[in-house]
């Protein structure tokens, strides 16, 4: 049987080199090659700080609580996002707020932004209270989906009118741009992950991409157990004393065996992306030629989508089909099918509102966000990866086209 996976990362010898000269260092838990990672990635992305992690959940939750963010406060969020975003959230004691997103482009709506801020809240010395449960909201967690940036222009103009803050969850988006900005570059912390799944990976992995010096140093002491001095500034000189600890911090430290994979990765970093936007552009056109019960991933005009993941919707009306609820059982099905015939897919990601622990403590139904509920069924990943063949490519939508086919 013919096994098409959803994803494989891309290594080659250069990530098994580097991960030797760490070993062979003695110094595998966070350190220089850490630090060397991290001027990588920012110097790549155009900021001037980042601040690596073990994750892209701890970056955000980093991110969120020097920024402020806690107890008492609510933060704006897409529903449509891996469930990581509102968990991160929710980890500060603050209450995610969900708002719908755009179909089309997977990403938040900024008009619906505005509407929940002038429907919920009301001003109060100075800030916006929650006109139900008197908390203060803080700010906005825009999430750039699947390698294309939300309209974080519009974001930003929006958070400073009404005086929020901003912390942009770009997990799939290192690389992204809007008009040749890097998502990270608009003023804000901004949280990428280096899962598997994603573009370049160091297994696990996150880091924090800031302008702001001051608030990458606190980062950086934040996910160290609040220490004022790390593990390599005291092996350079008098690292026989214990460093001050002023506040309650974590241990969200990368290692320098995973910085190791991610140097090796970042050096062909702009060969994955040509050549996944090149492969992005192949599924295009045959999802066009083949697929008209498909409708493949948007670019605006101005943006440069990654395509970390390429997903498309079912278009349910060309598909006979009547209801979202429906259209999502045709989807669980095809996939399934084509598990069974050997190739992995996925569903785009979920709509959190729709998730147990969000439903039951918030008490949301699936139709409060209606876009992210059908995106939530009706979304579908194909595979997408370094290795992938044209050839691969077009056994995977001729192979969709005979199952729907055999279905109708």
């Amino acid at each position: 049987m013919r096994k098409i996976p959803v994803t494989i990362p891309y290594f080659t010898e250069d990530e098994e080199k580097e991960v030797a000269k760490v070993l062979a260092s003695g110094w595998v838990a966070q350190g220089p090659t850490v630090a060397k990672f991290e001027m990588a990635i920012a110097e790549h992305e155009g900021v001037a700080e980042g601040v690596a992690t073990t994750s892209c959940t701890t970056a955000l939750h980093l991110a969120m609580i020097a920024n402020g963010l806690g107890e008492g406060m609510d933060a704006i969020a897409p529903a449509f996002t891996f469930v990581a975003t509102e968990n991160a959230i929710v980890m500060t004691g603050a209450t995610p707020v969900m708002v719908d997103i755009h179909q089309e482009t997977f990403n938040i709506d900024t008009q619906k932004i505005i509407e929940k801020i002038e429907s919920d809240y009301e001003e109060r010395d100075g800030k916006l209270i929650n006109k139900t449960t008197g908390n203060i909201l803080w700010g906005i967690v825009p999430v750039h989906e699947f390698g294309l940036c939300c309209d974080i222009i519009e974001v930003n103009r929006i958070a400073k009118q009404y005086g929020l803050k901003v912390v942009e969850d770009a997990a799939c988006a290192l690389g992204a741009m809007v008009n040749g900005v890097h998502e990270g570059a608009f003023g804000n912390s901004a949280c990428v992950s280096f899962h598997p799944r994603k573009s370049i990976t160091t297994g696990e992995g996150g880091m924090v991409l800031t302008d702001d010096p001051a608030m990458a140093k606190r980062m950086r002491e934040l996910r160290t157990h609040g220490s004022t001095v790390s593990a390599d500034a005291r092996d350079k000189g008098h690292g026989f004393l214990l460093p001050e600890h002023n506040e309650a911090g974590y241990n969200y430290r990368m290692t320098d065996i995973q910085a190791a994979v991610g140097m090796a990765q970042i050096k062909k970093f702009e060969d994955i992306l040509d050549t996944k936007r090149r492969k992005a552009e192949i599924y295009n056109k045959l999802i066009a030629e083949k697929l008209p019960e498909f409708i493949t991933p948007v670019e605006p005009e101005g943006y440069y989508h990654t395509y970390q993941s390429y997903v498309c919707m079912l278009n349910i009306e060309k598909l006979g089909i009547a209801t979202v609820a429906e259209g999502g059982e045709f989807r669980n099905n095809l996939l399934a099918t084509l598990e069974e015939i050997g190739i992995a897919t996925r569903q785009g990601t979920h709509a959190v509102h729709m998730l147990g622990y969000y439903r039951n403590r918030f008490g949301y139904v699936p139709e409060d966000l209606p876009n992210a509920y059908a995106c939530d069924h009706l979304s579908i990943t194909l595979p997408l990866y370094m290795q992938m063949t044209d050839d691969d490519q077009e056994y995977v939508v001729d192979t969709i086209r005979k199952v729907i086919d055999e279905r109708k």
